[in-house]
């Protein structure tokens, strides 16, 4: 089976780092980083990615994330890539998903082992 391709969006680098030795070692993934909501989109054109992970706030320029998924979704070239948002926050998860979101999940989940929103979406490779 090929390895998953995960975009992350948004992430601060230390988060990023953890998210994609996360998702390397229980996943088998390769991870992608886009600081920006148009490096996200361009990224997403040129590349077949099997999910989109999205920071609540996009850590270089303050961006919701919540525009970021509204984005991934009006556009008909990317719209079927499944999108997960990374927050802690129940009600933005729950934005998120109003938007074609699949439920996410938040950073701290990470530290408590396997991720069953993950699971579902990309399924354990690793």
């Amino acid at each position: 089976m090929a390895k998953p391709r995960i975009l992350d969006i948004g992430q601060c680098g230390l988060d990023h780092g953890n998210l994609a030795r996360h998702l390397s070692e229980s996943y088998g993934a390769e991870v992608a980083l886009a600081d920006t909501k148009g490096q996200a989109m361009a990224t997403l054109r040129t590349g077949e990615f099997d999910l989109v992970l999205v920071n609540r706030v996009l850590d270089l320029d303050g961006t919701s994330g919540l525009d970021v998924i509204r984005a991934i979704k009006a556009d008909p070239n990317v719209s079927h890539v499944p999108v997960m948002l990374v927050s802690n926050f129940p009600e933005a998860q729950a934005a998120a998903r109003t938007l074609g979101a699949l439920p996410g999940f938040g950073k701290a989940d990470l530290r408590s082992g396997p991720v069953s929103a993950l699971d579902s979406a990309i399924g354990r490779t690793g």
